[in-house]
């Protein structure tokens, strides 16, 4: 059985959704800045019911789906890193955009502090928390099942997951990337995704369930 973790449904996999999301700013003002930048797809989401006005900026966005997301909507993407993470991005300020006044609209817990990393170089990134997350409740029935491989699409999908479920011995997860394998169990079993993307987890997720039943 393969179990994925994130809000989105995807075929082929047990969906067990560990996250919901809440907006938790009226208003967002977005007069005087240069550039936007985003890390999730989420918060494009969030900013686009909050402010339409936020796509006449141009924006910074990490992954390919935030990416994605911001065209979608008719914004405009002015630079993505080559790298998924949020170290990455922040490097890349410093080297390009230095002289622009940039505000990050995230959520209330990210898994790097871009303005801390910034502000080290003299950058003072301006930021605005714009929606929160929090853990959907299951009861302990829900668990997966022994032996399944489970795929965690953040930190926050693994924090949810060792608050509603032990973790067992068996189970192998996938993860999207280096800065989510961070947070497994430290006796997990694990595979990183080739590239950080959910697509790319449900394929490793395959890879290691035709392995598994072919022994």
């Amino acid at each position: 059985m393969i179990y994925l973790l994130s809000p989105i449904p995807k075929e082929g996999c047990i969906h067990l959704p560990m996250i919901d999301f809440s907006l938790i700013k009226e208003e967002i003002v977005l007069d005087g800045y240069d550039l936007l930048m985003f890390t999730s797809k989420q918060a494009v989401k969030s900013a686009n019911t909050l402010n339409k006005k936020w796509k006449e900026i141009p924006c910074l966005a990490i992954g390919a789906s935030t990416a994605e997301e911001i065209e979608r909507l008719g914004g405009t993407v002015l630079y993505q890193p080559r790298s998924f993470y949020g170290k990455s991005l922040s490097e890349d300020i410093i080297e390009k955009f230095s002289d622009k006044k940039v505000l990050y609209l995230r959520p209330n817990v990210v898994s790097f502090d871009s303005k801390f990393f910034l502000a080290q170089a003299g950058i003072d990134l301006q930021e605005k928390i714009i929606y929160e997350t929090s853990c959907i409740r299951y009861t302990k029935e829900c668990a997966p099942e022994k032996n399944a491989i489970i795929i965690f699409t953040s930190p926050s999908t693994i924090h949810c997951f060792l608050e509603n479920f032990e973790w067992d011995g068996s189970y192998k997860a996938v993860v999207i990337g280096e800065a989510t394998k961070e947070h497994l169990p430290v006796d997990a079993q694990y595979e990183v995704a080739d590239i950080p993307q959910i697509d790319a987890c449900i394929v490793k997720a395959k890879q290691i369930l035709l392995t598994s039943n072919s022994k």
